[in-house]
């Protein structure tokens, strides 16, 4: 794989990532909205349960949000590094 052809496949894993992190958020808002039925409702189960699922998905959106970040710099450096600014079109 050549060094244009790594870089693409980089910023196609960090779309990725940016689409993950999204996609998780929604999921997010999702279950705050069931807990927000759930006032209505007052179900138990949902407000034993609902707390430590908003916890851990909320923990999943951090830590996919810190490895799309280390992700980019680790790109940027390889952009850097192999002087792909003369090499690469960044309007195409």
């Amino acid at each position: 794989m050549d060094k244009v052809q790594k870089l693409e496949l980089m910023d196609k894993v960090q779309r990725e990532l940016k689409d993950l992190e999204q996609s998780q958020t929604a999921v997010l808002k999702k279950v705050s909205q069931i807990a927000a039925h759930n006032i209505t409702l007052s179900a138990e189960l949902l407000d034993q349960k609902l707390p430590d699922l908003q916890e851990s998905i909320d923990a999943n959106v951090t830590s996919i949000s810190e490895i799309s970040e280390a992700f980019e710099a680790y790109r940027n450096k390889f952009f850097t590094d192999n002087k792909m600014g003369t090499q690469v079109d960044p309007t195409a």
